[in-house]
């Protein structure tokens, strides 16, 4: 349900990656989604925290509020569901598309620490088009070589846009402090507008 209403409303309008899903209601109406899955990069799992923290990480896929919700609403669906999440996954990641112009103000308003931009990636797309996942495309085809050969030149490099990149750690005050010792990212100030 959760990924339904976040592909019929999200901008991305794709399902997500989804291990833990919450859902919040006003009364029995639902207003608003909140999506953690795995991350699609081990890379980044190892990059984190160190090789051993790496199955510890998820990452928050999607959020979807009602656009007539009150003030907020982002920020107390995080923080109550970061409460939530199994003691197993206590590093989450999450991702400001800074090409729909997100800063993360919401993570910022929530206290997650600020990483910097993703890393470069280049990715295929169809036509030039992005609204489909390339990792889709290789999954019909048998991988990459598979979806070369179906869609030939169809098929076009690009490089993928960068975003910020969020962590949060839940946990009790030690083991915050342990996977503070060993973030390996540096932490930075956040980004603001461009005014």
């Amino acid at each position: 349900m959760a990924n339904e209403l976040t592909v019929a409303n999200h901008y991305l309008h794709r399902k997500a990656s989804t291990m833990y899903a919450f859902g919040l209601f006003d009364g029995m109406k639902l207003v608003g989604t909140i999506i953690y899955g795995k991350p699609a990069s081990p890379s980044l799992c190892v990059g984190i925290a160190g090789k051993e923290e790496s199955k510890s990480v998820i990452e928050l896929t999607r959020l979807w509020i009602k656009d007539d919700t009150p003030k907020n609403t982002e920020s107390y669906l995080i923080a109550s569901t970061l409460k939530m999440l199994p003691p197993e996954h206590d590093i989450i990641v999450s991702y400001a598309e800074i090409g729909a112009g997100h800063t993360g103000v919401v993570y910022q308003a929530t206290n997650w620490i600020y990483t910097g931009l993703s890393d470069r990636h280049v990715e295929w797309r169809l036509d030039g088009q992005s609204n489909q996942h390339s990792r889709h495309l290789f999954d019909e085809h048998g991988g990459i070589e598979g979806a070369k050969k179906f869609y030939g030149n169809r098929l076009e490099k690009h490089e993928r846009g960068r975003k910020h990149r969020y962590i949060f750690f839940t946990g009790n005050k030690t083991r915050k402090k342990e996977l503070m010792r060993k973030l390996k990212y540096e932490i930075k100030p956040y980004p603001k507008l461009a005014e």
